[in-house]
């Protein structure tokens, strides 16, 4: 089995949860998922079976949408509805869509973030979501997000006896952005505690919620020897690349991990797939030490199935 399963994740599992079942779902050991989603978060997760866990490295770095809602008045340790409450200053009366959408408006492109406490982030090693669930604090490492979109979607929500106030947004982003980080942020700007108390990723890459199969409709794709038609070829996980269509010639050196001149590739930027017959093969790059080659950094294919 080969192919990009675009799972629906549904709230209350990781996302290491799904690859989990799957694994026992389809009888293959071969899975990986393409960018984890949180136990209280659902949507899209595309998933790699076979041959195209090797694309996953790229899926990772996808741009990716969400749905979600902010509220300020309080912050918690995880940074989102599940976490202990950190801090709380009550919003005694509403803020003007204006001054929010203003706010807001002032973090799309380039941001820096610092992820949170409760992440998969490495620090010497070890994950930050195993020192905050031992109680220890580290210097977490700044990172560079770029946000394409942030809007207000709802009128904003006064709970004038919680003092809190809510609204809904949308949000589409680049690789490495957390979500949880722009509502705490946004907060800050807007002179509060916050958290986000809400949140759905609607696509990743190529996929959105409408190509999307739950767990239970995998299991009777299965029965019924129809999960083939739910399988997005690999080709889907790399079209953040140019695509060069292989001749013959070129195919019987390539698929032997052979070297190409750059200079009959200078209308490509690099780097890039090569395809034959509509397959990709491999991806090229700059080789490291003899820059007028070019070298595969990745084997995708070296025959045709």
């Amino acid at each position: 089995m080969e192919g990009i399963l675009p799972l629906w994740k549904e709230r209350g599992m990781t996302s290491h949860d799904c690859v989990f079942k799957l694994r026992k779902i389809l009888q293959t050991k071969k899975i990986g998922h393409t960018g984890t989603l949180d136990p209280d978060v659902d949507g899209v997760l595309p998933i790699c079976i076979g041959r195209a866990t090797k694309v996953v490295e790229y899926m990772v770095d996808s741009g990716k949408a969400y749905v979600g809602e902010i509220t300020l008045g309080y912050s918690t340790t995880t940074e989102d509805s599940s976490g202990e409450v950190v801090a709380k200053k009550a919003v005694e009366a509403p803020i003007s869509e204006e001054e929010i959408d203003v706010m807001m408006a002032m973090f799309r492109g380039e941001i820096t973030q610092i992820p949170p406490m409760y992440s998969a982030v490495k620090v010497n090693g070890k994950r930050l979501y195993e020192y905050a669930r031992a109680g220890e604090i580290v210097e977490r490492p700044k990172r560079i997000a770029m946000i394409e979109q942030f809007v207000r979607t709802s009128t904003p929500i006064w709970d004038e006896v919680a003092q809190t106030i809510s609204w809904k947004f949308e949000v589409t982003c680049g690789k490495g952005t957390y979500v949880r980080t722009l509502a705490v942020d946004l907060g800050e700007k807007l002179g509060y505690p916050a958290h986000m108390s809400d949140l759905t990723r609607t696509s990743s890459g190529k996929f959105n919620v409408s190509d999307c199969v739950t767990l239970a409709q995998v299991v009777t794709l299965m029965e019924e020897n129809q999960i083939e038609e739910k399988l997005a070829p690999l080709e889907y996980g790399l079209s953040a690349f140019p695509f060069v269509a292989l001749d013959d010639q070129t195919w019987e050196k390539v698929k032997n991990g052979g070297l190409l001149l750059k200079k009959d590739y200078a209308d490509y930027a690099v780097p890039f797939v090569v395809t034959y017959h509509d397959k990709a093969c491999a991806i090229y790059d700059v080789h490291p030490s003899k820059k007028e080659l070019l070298k595969p950094v990745k084997v995708l294919r070296n025959q045709l199935d």
